[in-house]
C-alpha cells in the first residue's frame, strides 16, 4: 500500500508534477483529480468522489479567494490551488491530511504533506515533547515534533505568494444553527455520505471495526446498507464484556460477517514488538500495535477499513460548555446544568462546579499564566482527578518534571498565551479535541500501511465535522441521553443501540500490560534523551510506574501512556539520527 505525499517549493525528493501547478510534486501512487484554466489551476488529492465538473465550477473560487469552497465535498483530501499570482493548500479539518512547511530566506516556505519530504534535519523538538506531556499538545497547534518545522493547524489553510511570508487562511467553516433538532438532520445526511459513498466506490467487501461502542456500530450500520462488510473485534480478559455483547448484537442486526478476535496476553499494550514502525511522531496507538495486527490480520489487503474513530469528538461536548455559559453571563443555566449533571452520576456538584467556574473567570492565557507560575515555583505534587473542565490542567507528568523541565515547559506556556486562539471554552476545547484526533488517525498511518489497512474515519470528514460543530456544544452534551446528536441525526438506529449509556474502559488492560512489560519500560524511560536532556527525572517516573504496574495508582496511567510511546519513538528517532551520522 503506497503512502500518498505532496510537496511544493522543496527540493528535496522527485516525483509527478500535477497539471497547471509546476512546482508541486507528488508520489506516483496519490489519488489526484486536477483541472486549469489558463494560470488558474486547482488539484483536490485524496480520497474525494468530486466529479470534473465541479472542479471545474470551483475555479471561479480560486480566481476570488474563496478558498473555504474547496474544502466542502466529501471525503479525506488535500486541496491545492492557484490563482496565477498566490499558492494554497490545505488539509482537511482534523488534521489527518497533515501540511508541514518550513521557512526559507526572503520570506518564503516550503511545504509538503510529511515532514520528512521538506530536507530539513529531523531533529526531535524536546522541550515541546515535555511540554506536550504535561499540559497536552493542544496549547501549539502550529508545532510540529521537530524543531524548525511547522504545522498547519486543523481548520487552516496555508497562503503563499512571491516574496512575502506565509499566511495562514482559517477555512473552518461552521455555520451554527440554533438548536439541535435544526442541526440533526443535516449531520445525518454528512454522515450517511461520508460512511456509503466510500463502501459504493470499494466495489466490494469493506473491512470494519466494530467495538460495540456507539460510533463503530453506527458506522457499521450504515456501511451495511450499502455494501458488504466484514467486520472485526478484539476482546481479552480485560476488556469489557458488555462492548462485546453489543459487538455481536450489531453483527447479527445487520448481518454482516464478524470476526472475533480473543487476544492473549502477547496482545497486551506496551509490548512494541520487533518490526514495528516507528512513525513520524508518537501516538497513543503506538503502544497496541501488536493487538491491532492480531484483530485486523483477517481483513488485510481489503479496499478500506472504517472505524469510528472521531465520534466521541463531534456526537458529544465536555463540561466545556457550562463554562461557555457562564463566559456568558448565564449563571443561573450554568448551576442548573451542573447540579443536575453531577447528581444523576451520583458525584458531589460543589466541587464540579467551583472548578467551572474558576476557568470562566481565569480563561485560557490566564490559566496558561497561572500553571506556568507553579511550574515556576518547584516541584508539582501529582493532583487527583479534578472533576469539571479546565483550559490547562497540570498532570502527573508535570511531577516528573526536572527543575529544568519545569521552567522549560512554564516558558512555552507563557508563549501559547500570547498565541491567538478563541477564548471561548466550548470552541476551544472542540478544535483542541479534534485536532488530537486528526493526529492520533495521522500518526496510525504507518502502522495501517504496515498491516495492510486502508483506514478511513468518516467522522472526521469536512461536512461532518462542520454539520456536528454547527450544534451547540450545550445540546451536544446530553444530561439523560448519551450523544443525543446521534438518535436524533439517525433516528433509523435500532432504539436499544443508541440509548446506550455506559462505554468500555481500558484501565485494566493498561494496568496488565505495565506490569507484564515494566522491566523493559524501566529501560526504555532511563534511556530516554527526555532523561539525558535533563527534562525528566527518571526515578519519579519509575516510581508512578511501580505503583500503576500494582494497580495502585489508575489516575497516572494516561500521562504514564503518553511518556512511554513518546520514550519509544524518540528511541527510533535516536536511532535514526546515529546511523545518518555514520
Amino acid at each position: 500500500m503506497e503512502r500518498e505525499w505532496m510537496t511544493g517549493g522543496s527540493a528535496a525528493v522527485d516525483g509527478w508534477t500535477i497539471d497547471g501547478l509546476g512546482d508541486v510534486h507528488r508520489a506516483p501512487g496519490t489519488r489526484v483529480q486536477a483541472v486549469a484554466e489558463g494560470p488558474v489551476a486547482l488539484a483536490v488529492v485524496g480520497d474525494c468522489p468530486v466529479s470534473e465538473q465541479e472542479l471545474h465550477a470551483a475555479l471561479e473560487a480560486v480566481r476570488t479567494s474563496r478558498w473555504v469552497e474547496l474544502t466542502r465535498w466529501p471525503g479525506s483530501y488535500w486541496v491545492v490551488a492557484s490563482d496565477g499570482r498566490q499558492r494554497f493548500v490545505c488539509g482537511d479539518l482534523a488534521g489527518i491530511r497533515a501540511v508541514y512547511y518550513t521557512l526559507r530566506g526572503g520570506g518564503g516556505a516550503a511545504w509538503a504533506t510529511e515532514a520528512r519530504l521538506l530536507g530539513r534535519p529531523l531533529v526531535p523538538d524536546l522541550p515541546w515533547l515535555a511540554a506536550r506531556l504535561t499540559v497536552g499538545e493542544h496549547h501549539w497547534p502550529h508545532r510540529s515534533p521537530y524543531e524548525e518545522i511547522r504545522l498547519v493547524p486543523g481548520g487552516f489553510g496555508l497562503l503563499r505568494a512571491p516574496g512575502a511570508p506565509p499566511q495562514l487562511v482559517d477555512v473552518s467553516g461552521v455555520e451554527p444553527v440554533d438548536e439541535l433538532r435544526e442541526g440533526a438532520d443535516r449531520f445525518g445526511r454528512a454522515l450517511t455520505e461520508a460512511v456509503q459513498h466510500r463502501v459504493r466506490a470499494a466495489g466490494g467487501a469493506v473491512g470494519a471495526d466494530l467495538s460495540g461502542g456507539l460510533d463503530s456500530s453506527a458506522a457499521v450500520v450504515l456501511a451495511a446498507d450499502a455494501g458488504t462488510v466484514h467486520a472485526v473485534t478484539y476482546t481479552d480478559g480485560y476488556t469489557s464484556g458488555e462492548d462485546m455483547a453489543f459487538a455481536s448484537r450489531v453483527a447479527e442486526h445487520t448481518g454482516i460477517g464478524h470476526t472475533v478476535d480473543l487476544g492473549a496476553d502477547e496482545q497486551l499494550p506496551f509490548s512494541f514488538p520487533a518490526g514495528q514502525p516507528t512513525g513520524v511522531e508518537p501516538v497513543l496507538e503506538a503502544a497496541m500495535y501488536a493487538m491491532d495486527a492480531s484483530y485486523l490480520h483477517p481483513v488485510r489487503g481489503l479496499p478500506l477499513h472504517l472505524t469510528g474513530h472521531g465520534g466521541d469528538i463531534v456526537l458529544d461536548a465536555s463540561s466545556s460548555c457550562w463554562v461557555r455559559l457562564l463566559q456568558d453571563s448565564r449563571r443561573r443555566e450554568a448551576h442548573r446544568q451542573v447540579v443536575a449533571f453531577a447528581r444523576l452520576r451520583n458525584t458531589a456538584p460543589g466541587p464540579y462546579w467551583k472548578a467551572l467556574k474558576e476557568s470562566a473567570v481565569l480563561g485560557r492565557a490566564g490559566s496558561l499564566e497561572r500553571a506556568a507560575q507553579a511550574l515556576e515555583r518547584g516541584p508539582i505534587m501529582p493532583e487527583a482527578a479534578v472533576a469539571g473542565w479546565s483550559w490547562c490542567r497540570l498532570g502527573a507528568g508535570a511531577s516528573w518534571l526536572t527543575g529544568y523541565g519545569r521552567h522549560q515547559v512554564a516558558a512555552l506556556l507563557r508563549q501559547a498565551a500570547r498565541d491567538q486562539q478563541t477564548e471561548l471554552a466550548d470552541e476551544f476545547d472542540q478544535w483542541a479535541a479534534l485536532r488530537s484526533v486528526g493526529a492520533s488517525a495521522r500518526g496510525w498511518a504507518p502502522y495501517g500501511q504496515a498491516l495492510g489497512v486502508r483506514p478511513v474515519y468518516p467522522y472526521l470528514d469536512n461536512q461532518v465535522v462542520r454539520a456536528a460543530f454547527a450544534v451547540p456544544a450545550l445540546a451536544r452534551r446530553g444530561l439523560v441521553a448519551y450523544k443525543p446528536l446521534l438518535r436524533a441525526a439517525l433516528p433509523e438506529l435500532p432504539d436499544w443501540l443508541t440509548s446506550r449509556r455506559s462505554k468500555g474502559s481500558f484501565t485494566a488492560q493498561r494496568i496488565a500490560g505495565l506490569a507484564r512489560h515494566r522491566d523493559r519500560l524501566d529501560g526504555l524511560i532511563v534511556s530516554s534523551p527526555l532523561v539525558h536532556g535533563g527534562l525528566i527525572d527518571p526515578a519519579a517516573v519509575r516510581s508512578a510506574l511501580a505503583q500503576a504496574a500494582r494497580g495502585q495508582s489508575a489516575t497516572v496511567i494516561a500521562d504514564l501512556h503518553q511518556l512511554i510511546v513518546t520514550c519509544w519513538w524518540l528511541s527510533g528517532q535516536t536511532t535514526r539520527t546515529e546511523v545518518a551520522a555514520c
